[in-house]
């Protein structure tokens, strides 16, 4: 008699392979469902005056580091309340953080310098000598160096961590955009007026190929999906282009919202995000063999197109702040943005 339990090796895999499948369905499915309930659920009220440009979560100590004009805003996220400023700066651009040597980097632009300062004291250390316009920063803990990317002057300022040196300049030959690192030796960055991807070595500062972005055009914001090798570009020509860290292929090119100037990556959720000066938040998800799709615009506020991702709670954090009308155009200035009305400077908080 056949006993009704017992399976053949070929039944048995079948099943196995059955059930790997269902697990991953029931993942993607879960990261689905979290999307589509994502929300602004609450704001950090900053005030004062000033524009800003990016803003850095520090996840494992709780923190995040919000530029602000000559300033940077440190928020304590337990409690949502203001834990301290760094000053005596004048035109900031973004924050990068290296935990394992208890030390920041700020990029002030109006200064040409790279700001060190002491995670605990929040004391400014040092002041390192960059090239023109420092914007983009990045933190390679492989290396234990800082990199920061030089707008105006076309190329990257490259600085010993733990001693404040600058070890070399790698010249670009175009306007780099946000930079981000894989832990693994590797820093890339967008180049805005090439539509393109540098890769980077971060022991030898060669660089090491050119990757064209097409048909992405103007890339800013840059984030990277480390385990599974991916880079998420966000152009200006609301698209988000989906690329290999290895070889450079672009994979996919989801739809994003207009003026886009930031993008992140939640290995939680394994959703990415585009920040955008609509006022929306894109959200994307791989649903399986490299095929991104939109899967949410959350509604923030017009002028939220910087933002930083907290991979411990699994929240983006969004600045923006209220607008007043833009002056007349003039031959100086053709677009003149509209005026930052002064105390309403403020996070937004998204979530589930």
């Amino acid at each position: 008699m056949l006993n009704p339990y017992h399976h053949t090796k070929g039944e048995t895999m079948k099943s196995v392979r059955s059930g790997l499948l269902f697990g991953v369905f029931l993942c993607a499915a879960s990261s689905l469902i979290a999307a589509q309930n994502l929300k602004v659920i609450g704001s950090i009220k900053i005030g004062g005056t000033g524009g800003w440009d990016y803003l850095t979560a520090d996840s494992p100590n709780g923190r995040l580091y919000v530029s602000h004009g000559t300033q940077v805003e440190v928020i304590d996220l337990a409690s949502n309340t203001l834990a301290g400023k760094i000053a005596g700066m004048n035109r900031i651009h973004g924050i990068a953080i290296a935990n394992d040597l208890g030390r920041g980097f700020i990029t002030d632009g109006g200064s040409n310098e790279i700001v060190v300062f002491d995670l605990k004291t929040l004391a400014v250390q040092t002041k390192v000598k960059a090239g023109t316009n420092p914007d983009g920063v990045v933190y390679d803990p492989s290396s234990q160096r800082v990199f920061a990317f030089n707008g105006r002057s076309q190329n990257a300022t490259v600085v010993d961590a733990s001693n404040s040196s600058v070890v070399g300049t790698i010249a670009l030959d175009g306007k780099p955009e946000f930079p981000v690192a894989d832990g693994r030796g590797n820093v890339y960055a967008n180049i805005e007026d090439k539509s393109e991807i540098v890769a980077i070595d971060a022991k030898t500062l060669a660089v090491k190929a050119h990757w064209p972005l097409a048909p992405c055009e103007s890339p800013s914001g840059l984030a990277i999906d480390t385990a599974n090798r991916r880079l998420f570009s966000v152009c200006d020509n609301k698209m988000m282009a989906v690329v290999d860290a290895d070889s450079g292929k672009v994979l996919a090119t989801p739809a994003i919202g207009d003026g886009p100037d930031a993008a992140g990556y939640d290995p939680g959720t394994k959703l990415a995000f585009s920040s955008n000066g609509d006022g929306t938040l894109t959200v994307v998800h791989d649903t399986g063999h490299d095929h991104y799709a939109v899967v949410q615009n959350v509604s923030t506020a017009k002028g939220a197109r910087t933002m930083t991702v907290d991979t411990k709670t699994h929240k983006v954090y969004l600045v923006t702040a209220s607008f007043g009308p833009a002056p007349a155009p003039t031959a100086d200035r053709p677009h003149p943005r509209p005026e930052i009305l002064p105390e309403t400077f403020k996070v937004l908080i998204v979530g589930k």
